[in-house]
């Protein structure tokens, strides 16, 4: 989506001046001048959408540019400062790439934002520390874990609530036959992808789509599957209602919802093969 691709560019921009030094604990401060030219060819790309100020981990996602190609490979490690500060803990990251775009696996982290504002960042990445900004919102946007899940309906093949096509997966995938309205807090265990392959400006879509479908058969006695394209078709930019319930801005996400209606996980941005099977797994576990 458009203005979550120049909120994205714009963050990494904003983290140009900054520097990383030490081992366990790091100082990050701006000194643009310092920079090794050889660092500009790699640029992280931060996948995360919807990060909010909050005292529990979130998962922070991002991918590895090298020049106008993707990276992934090496292992990283990434820092963050909160706002007005240059002290920072390194964290560990997972590379995951099963089900994903060749060369195009992300890297993921759990990471704790207390406060809201432009956070200072630095991956360490090859034997290089590349700065980089994040955006932390007072709140989070798209529903939260913990919370509620929405009861809207989603399009299904009976009802399409304006959604044309239903899917834009050729061929159409099969999730399409149930509302979330009639399983969401009806005892039945839901996961709920948010994904749009024909529109999806990251291109991860298509293949989280396809690898869901590829992982979902041990668990169709135990959880209802659901997918919900973003838009209402294949030009414009009216949304689908049932994303535009949920609160969502951007794709893909997927949400596993317990049989009460309470959101157990949501991850959003891409994410493959094992992260989806571990979000199914806490789900019926």
């Amino acid at each position: 989506m458009t203005d979550s691709a120049l909120s994205r560019r714009a963050f990494l921009a904003a983290g140009g001046g900054l520097i990383v030094a030490a081992a366990t604990t790091t100082w990050i401060e701006p000194a643009a001048a310092t920079i090794a030219a050889a660092n500009k060819a790699i640029s992280p790309l931060v996948l995360s959408s919807d990060l909010y100020a909050s005292p529990e981990p979130q998962r922070f996602v991002f991918a590895i540019a090298r020049g106008a190609k993707y990276a992934s490979g090496a292992t990283a490690r990434v820092a963050f400062a909160p706002p007005g500060s240059s002290k920072a803990a390194i964290l560990p990251t997972k590379l995951y790439k099963a089900g994903l775009p060749k060369g195009r696996g992300v890297y993921v982290t759990q990471a704790t934002f207390p406060e809201a504002g432009v956070w200072k960042a630095v991956a360490l990445i090859s034997g290089k520390k590349v700065p980089f900004a994040v955006q932390v919102n007072d709140a989070a946007v798209a529903p939260v874990i913990g919370a509620a899940a929405p009861r809207a309906a989603s399009p299904t093949t009976t009802n399409m609530l304006g959604v044309d096509p239903i899917c834009t997966r050729q061929p159409e995938c099969p999730l399409h036959t149930v509302s979330l309205s009639d399983v969401v807090g009806s005892g039945q265990r839901v996961a709920a992808l948010f994904a749009t392959p024909a529109r999806c400006q990251s291109e991860y879509c298509g293949p989280v789509l396809d690898e869901l479908l590829h992982v979902i058969a041990p668990y169709r006695d135990r959880v209802t599957f659901v997918h919900v394209e973003i838009w209402k078709g294949l030009r414009g930019a009216d949304r689908s209602p049932t994303v535009d319930a949920w609160g969502i801005e951007t794709e893909p996400w997927l949400y596993t919802i317990d049989g009460a209606g309470a959101i157990k996980g949501r991850i959003d941005g891409a994410f493959g093969k094992q992260e989806i099977v571990d979000q199914l797994d806490a789900l019926v576990t």
